[in-house]
């Protein structure tokens, strides 16, 4: 038993994984208050203690081999990271790993909830996830192509968030994301590609990203 699993009661855990949304829904708010709860306490002990919980809900529940634990674990992590809130960006090497690896789940809910997991973690977190970007951007682009249109509709809502953070940024990793950018146009689906004249678009308009020094290789 993980010590983090402490912080986390057993009719929460069950709750988390039950079939029934409003049961996960209900166990995530619970997980929020409790992350807001230990913010609030300071003390040496409650980086681990969020650490554990984090751990959690990324190994046991976002990897399970159960939907409905994956279900669970993904708005459990969305819910740590609301309650961590301006300091979510400390805990991103714990938070991203699981979200990100369930944008390839064959449920399509479960593709859902990472979609909206991840919205939560950027909405917090702002500019702080940008040494993440290219990660972040390969998720969005398979989205983008989901035949589930709950997918599709979470890819974009995450896709106008992601272009919003870059804007308000005084910095950009331009050099690293224009290859991945360049693979995909190279590989992409049309609805894809949509997306990235999309970002091409969006990235020339922001005054900081000197986009015309890399067009050439686009």
């Amino acid at each position: 038993r993980d010590p983090g699993e402490g912080a986390l009661t057993p009719s929460l855990l069950r709750n988390l994984s039950d079939r029934q949304y409003e049961k996960r829904k209900l166990a995530a708010l619970e997980i929020e208050t409790r992350i807001k709860e230990l913010m609030d306490t300071g003390g040496e002990g409650r980086h681990d203690e969020i650490e554990r919980i984090i751990n959690v809900l990324g190994r046991d529940y976002a990897q399970s081999n159960q939907s409905n634990y994956r279900k669970g674990g993904l708005i459990g992590l969305a819910a740590a990271a609301l309650g961590l809130a301006n300091e979510a960006h400390r805990w991103l090497h714990l938070l991203l790993p699981p979200v990100l690896s369930c944008f390839t789940d064959q449920d399509s809910r479960v593709r859902y909830y990472a979609a909206e997991a991840l919205y939560n973690v950027a909405k917090v977190t702002r500019t702080r996830l940008l040494p993440h970007f290219n990660q972040i951007f390969d998720a969005l682009c398979r989205i983008s192509a989901d035949l589930d249109p709950g997918v599709k509709n979470g890819a974009q809502l995450l896709d106008r968030l992601l272009k919003d953070v870059v804007a308000e940024s005084t910095a950009f990793p331009l050099d690293s994301f224009v290859p991945l950018l360049q693979q995909h146009l190279d590989h992409s689906s049309s609805h894809v590609r949509h997306v990235l004249i999309g970002w091409i678009i969006a990235l020339d308009a922001v005054p900081h990203v000197d986009l015309q020094l890399h067009l050439k290789d686009l």
